[in-house]
């Protein structure tokens, strides 16, 4: 139950923040979301590879809901989608999936994708930072959520399986908490007297 709830909630959350991408209100970065349809996706057959049953649930919720958000990035994002940088990080990601399939170790893939994950979510946690009006915190809120769910729905210490919604849970508490102090310094900055030097937060 925690496992089909946690998959519900998951994708509830992607509901306001394509509301608002429609709106114009929020911009996904599309570096990010392009790099996490890709990654999300492994993710999910390596889970199911190692034997992932109800956590199954919030990672497929995941891939139908990221995959939506990257092609509605297209023409509503902001930012780049691949310069150099994001180009290596898709090579080691599918060098992490020539080693998933001639060791048929899901670990690999799985590792990969955390690493190159966070790399990818890290563009998104700045941009919520410096912009905090161009994302949706009730999205992050419920994600976050989601997550955890995710995390106590596994039901035992299997490390394999709890890495994902482990890395998606700070992941998407470290967006909400970049969101917060954006939105203080942004308030801060508006409410400082003109020739006042600058506060540091």
């Amino acid at each position: 139950m925690l496992g089909v709830l946690s998959g519900a909630l998951g994708t509830c959350a992607f509901f306001p923040y394509i509301r608002d991408t429609l709106a114009r209100r929020t911009r996904p970065e599309r570096a990010s979301w392009l790099i996490w349809s890709v990654m999300v996706s492994i993710a999910f057959f390596s889970q199911a590879y190692e034997g992932a049953i109800q956590s199954l649930w919030f990672v497929g919720a995941q891939v139908l809901g990221t995959v939506l958000v990257f092609l509605l990035s297209v023409p509503f994002g902001a930012g780049a989608y691949a310069d150099r940088t994001h180009r290596l990080i898709f090579f080691i990601a599918a060098l992490g999936l020539v080693l998933w399939y001639f060791t048929e170790t899901a670990v690999y893939a799985l590792a990969i994708t955390i690493g190159i994950g966070l790399l990818g979510g890290s563009v998104t946690v700045l941009k919520a930072y410096r912009d905090p009006g161009s994302e949706t915190l009730s999205t992050w809120i419920m994600a976050s959520l989601a997550a955890l769910l995710a995390i106590i729905s596994v039901g035992q210490i299997d490390w394999v399986v709890l890495a994902y919604p482990i890395y998606l849970f700070v992941l998407y508490a470290g967006i909400v908490a970049a969101i917060l102090v954006g939105r203080r310094r942004a308030g801060f900055s508006a409410s400082r007297p003109a020739g006042a030097p600058p506060t540091a937060i």
